[in-house]
């Protein structure tokens, strides 16, 4: 089927400014458009007009929206900001205050050209959305053995990509530079795909400024042999990092405009650093060393389109009531304070690791130094029987991942840290003595 003259369009803007970013297109990224020739631009035409019957929504004689009253008691909220639809690509206020935000966290990037941020519903919805633009049937994504599980639902399921991984860590100490090198280089040049999330889900792991630095050089080096490489970037835990040494900026500030032929694709929200899982509010954004305006309005142009046929627009209550915490004098304050307690449950578990060196018998952390998160691997049993184990005698939920034990310091309360770690160990020893008793008999 031909594409639409209006997906053409875009697809020139961007392969005019940098056709290295227009083959990392998927098909389906290609033929995707925001529609500014039906519905949307006939109704942004009829605005103030004295009769406008352009819209779906439901207003009332006086044309301010209607609202049920049971709902409207329970937000102050003007009914317009609350009730309405958001535009597809965002509303433009929040747009502004995140990518300010970004310059602001992210020093880096001063002076840089990227994109203006698109929300989505949440980082779930904005890496689904990026599958759509730039994924494949049988793409390859490289990724880190150690990885958020929902990936496989997002790019496996929905959109037929294969991951290849690599050991995490070398020697339980440091994150595979090597590794992440070697699965770009010893394989036939083209398209290559990324994905790197600091801090890590699961481990809790942020890279060093200078494992940061190698990561970027080493991608360099890949799209100098020709590689046309895109990196997704998962930031959902941006901030939250506990440890002087570690990267505080996002990747994101190295990658924007490391090479013409990489396209870095930053994902991230107030979800975890403000602390508003249910709100639903994501951003996504672009950055190249080989770019402009044009290119840039037109990717956010063909996400907010993947957006409109997936979605049609996020939450606009979600978006209003940021907005309105964004601008409070009390804001940086309170998300400091919060901050804090993380920190201080995350202090906790290094000062127990140090006080309980019997631990190491049974189980051991594997690097951690930010986020919600972090793993211990097992030096002998199964992390399966271990968890159950925890469940039924332990009063006690971690999750099994594979070889490693997920934990949640984020939702476990300072003063039950002692117990969860004695606990595991209790449910570990005695996993290991069942094992024996069960091989020797």
């Amino acid at each position: 089927m031909p594409l639409d003259l209006q997906a053409q369009e875009l697809n020139e803007a961007i392969r005019s400014t940098n056709p290295f970013v227009y083959d990392l297109l998927s098909d389906k990224g290609k033929a995707i458009f925001f529609p500014k020739r039906g519905i949307l631009s006939q109704t942004e035409q009829a605005k103030g007009k004295k009769i406008n019957a352009t819209i779906g929504t439901a207003l009332e004689d006086n044309g301010s929206p209607m609202v049920l009253g049971s709902l409207d008691a329970l937000l102050n909220l003007k009914s317009k900001e609350g009730f309405s639809y958001a535009s597809s690509y965002g509303r433009p206020e929040i747009r502004k205050s995140w990518e300010d935000f970004m310059n602001k966290k992210n020093p880096s990037l001063a002076g840089k050209l990227f994109s203006s941020p698109v929300v989505s519903s949440a980082l779930t919805h904005g890496l689904s959305m990026a599958g759509y633009l730039f994924v494949n049937d049988n793409d390859v994504i490289i990724s880190p053995d150690l990885y958020w599980e929902n990936y496989d639902l997002i790019f496996c399921h929905a959109f037929g990509a294969k991951f290849d991984t690599f050991p995490t860590f070398i020697d339980n100490s440091s994150f595979n530079i090597e590794g992440l090198r070697k699965k770009l280089m010893d394989t036939p040049k083209g398209k290559k795909i990324v994905i790197l999330n600091f801090p890590n889900n699961p481990t809790g792991y942020t890279v060093t400024c200078n494992e940061a630095l190698q990561i970027k050089n080493i991608l360099v080096e890949a799209a100098e042999a020709g590689n046309n490489i895109l990196v997704f970037i998962d930031d959902a835990y941006f901030g939250l990092v506990y440890e002087e040494g570690i990267m505080q900026e996002s990747i994101f500030s190295l990658l924007a405009d490391a090479h013409e032929r990489i396209l870095a694709v930053k994902f991230d929200g107030p979800t975890k650093e403000d602390y508003v899982w249910g709100f639903r509010v994501g951003f996504t954004t672009f950055g190249s060393a080989l770019n402009s305006p044009e290119m840039y309005k037109a990717l956010e142009a063909k996400l907010a389109g993947a957006i409109r046929g997936n979605i049609s627009n996020t939450s606009n209550i979600g978006q209003t009531l940021l907005l309105s915490a964004y601008n409070s004098s009390t804001y940086n304050e309170e998300k400091l304070q919060k901050a804090s307690i993380l920190k201080r449950r995350y202090q906790k578990i290094r000062d127990i690791f140090r006080n309980h060196p019997e631990y190491n018998e049974y189980f051991f952390p594997l690097p951690f130094n930010s986020g919600y998160f972090m793993c211990v691997k097992l030096v002998k049993g199964d992390t399966e029987m271990v968890r159950k184990e925890l469940l039924e005698k332990y009063d006690t939920g971690l999750i099994a991942l594979g070889p490693v034990l997920r934990i949640a310091f984020s939702a476990t309360p300072y003063e039950m840290l002692e117990t969860l770690f004695d606990n595991l160990y209790q449910a570990a020893k005695s996993c290991t003595r069942e094992k024996l008793h069960a091989v020797n008999a």
